[in-house]
């Protein structure tokens, strides 16, 4: 998949050129927009069910920036390493970066994934997802803040299943899909990547409130719930809080079967004492068809995604940031020596049992990540100051 003997003989033509995808006057290389915060990228995340392992993988290409990136990060116990690589854009249908690639070998059902090993990585993996539902088409995101688009995108998700094998610094795994699940997503569109920009007005940040996403998997459906909710401080008694996005919604293994939309989401987080951390949380459901229900969520392994991966904790290593021609780097952390330094996105394997409604009972595994941006008057947290 990684070679490609026919480049081009003019111009910006590649191997996507030669099918029939195109959605402008242009070669499948240029994009619609202009704006240099365009990007289309993969995350998946494959994790051991009862929390031994976690992988969290990503790639993306930024076409305006001729960027593509990659990342693998793996959480073992306490023990946090990455293997991350940039390369110059070139054919976007070569989604490889030095030791990492991804390769569709059944559009929206069947993927692999994959890490050569390195010389100073412990970590590496051939592993291939088979989705358990079908790929889902996730509301658009758009923010516009102070006269420009800051977030323009489109995602799909998809629960999952693993078959491969991992190597971690904890040792080498057989991973098997009776016990190895996860998800996906693709998404694409404008969000902010690469180097810091002037704020000029734009003060604020680029996203505010809570971040909460959570796909689950069941014996024979996934719930996909997903929530960016402002802070409530300021609002009138009863006032319902502003939310940017939202969504909830079971997705049958069957594809006969319809999806249910199960209404507004509500959540229920438990953090600890002088953190922003969540320690468990519930996800509730009262207008769901056929009966109200809950999801208790138990966090089994943490991942913090955004030490060394590019989520925007490195100054010097961020998504579409230009590191020259081919830059491959590993990165190490121990969460329980580090502890202070533990901030931002987290990503959560947990165990996921349903209270009510006609599952009541069911257990599953999934994501649940969760980041609060600045102040969330509901669980005392204002500015960026922790929890009282």
């Amino acid at each position: 998949m990684s070679e490609f003997h026919h480049p081009a003989v003019h111009g910006t033509l590649s191997s996507w050129d030669d099918y029939p995808v195109h959605q402008t006057a242009e070669t499948i290389r240029h994009v619609a927009s202009s704006d240099r915060n365009f990007y289309d990228r993969y995350y998946f995340n494959c994790h051991a069910n009862d929390g031994r392992a976690f992988l969290v993988f990503g790639l993306g290409q930024y076409p305006n920036l001729e960027v593509q990136d990659a990342f693998a990060c793996v959480v073992t116990g306490d023990q946090h390493e990455v293997v991350r690589a940039s390369r110059r854009l070139g054919d976007r249908m070569d989604t490889t970066v030095g030791p990492l690639r991804v390769e569709v070998l059944r559009p929206l059902e069947q993927l692999r994934i994959v890490c050569e090993p390195t010389d100073d990585s412990p970590v590496a993996f051939d592993l291939t997802w088979e989705g358990s539902v079908p790929a889902f088409e996730e509301p658009r995101q758009y923010l516009r803040r102070h006269g420009r688009v800051l977030f323009d995108t489109m995602r799909l998700a998809q629960t999952g299943r693993w078959t491969g094998e991992l190597r971690t610094a904890a040792g080498e795994f057989t991973v098997e899909p009776d016990s190895w699940w996860g998800t996906r997503d693709r998404s694409w569109g404008v969000r902010p990547v690469g180097e810091e920009e002037p704020a000029g007005v734009r003060t604020e940040g680029q996203m505010t409130g809570m971040w909460n996403y959570a796909p689950v998997q069941f014996e024979d459906h996934s719930i996909l719930y997903i929530l960016n909710e402002h802070d409530s401080a300021g609002l009138g008694p009863g006032t319902a809080p502003h939310r940017e996005l939202e969504e909830a919604v079971r997705i049958w293994n069957d594809p006969a079967r319809e999806p249910e939309w199960l209404g507004r989401p509500e959540h229920e987080c438990v953090l600890r004492s002088g953190t922003r951390y969540v320690e468990r949380s519930t996800l509730h459901f009262p207008e769901a068809p056929g009966g109200g229900f809950s999801i208790a969520v138990e966090p089994l392994l943490d991942c913090w995604l955004m030490h060394g991966t590019g989520y925007g904790i490195d100054p010097d290593w961020r998504h579409g940031m230009w590191q020259g021609e081919l830059v491959v780097q590993s990165r190490r952390m121990d969460y329980e020596a580090q502890a202070a330094e533990l901030f931002g996105l987290c990503d959560q394997v947990a165990r996921c049992t349903q209270v009510g409604g006609s599952a009541d009972g069911a257990v599953g595994f999934g994501l649940h990540e969760f980041f609060f941006i600045g102040g969330f008057e509901r669980y005392g947290l204002r500015d960026w100051d922790p929890a009282p």
